[in-house]
């Protein structure tokens, strides 16, 4: 079963995408901002990432930026979702190392074909 962790300071958000998750069979896991989800994802490689940009302690950029720094760490996918829908915020997340950068609020059938697609469960 493929591991996703979900990274964001709002507890309503995170229930919202692990239910989206949760029922089209991933198993799915939580942060409540970078530090928590850094120190998760050094201990337990997971599929994909589920990254918000806006959280206290260590944003998203950050998160990403210092993941994909670490070089024991399994590379995997990430999805940037967030509120900031500018140019600039899009190309900040992908130069932390964001795999696709999408604006919330996420359809359920929009979170699940970009989760297959970079799990590569989707021809």
């Amino acid at each position: 079963m493929k591991q996703i962790l979900v990274i964001d300071d709002a507890a309503t958000v995170r229930l919202y995408h692990r239910n989206i998750l949760e029922s089209a069979g991933y198993s799915v896991d939580e942060a409540i901002n970078g530090i928590e989800a850094l120190e998760k994802a050094l201990v337990k490689p997971y599929d994909l990432y589920v990254v918000d940009v806006n959280m206290p302690k260590l944003d998203g950029y950050g998160f990403l930026n210092e993941f994909r720094r670490q070089e024991d760490a399994v590379q995997s996918p990430a999805i940037m979702v967030s509120t900031e829908m500018g140019e600039n915020d899009k190309v900040l997340g992908y130069a932390a190392g964001a795999n696709l950068y999408l604006t919330k609020p996420l359809k359920p059938t929009e979170l699940l074909s970009y989760t297959r697609l970079l799990l590569g469960e989707v021809a």
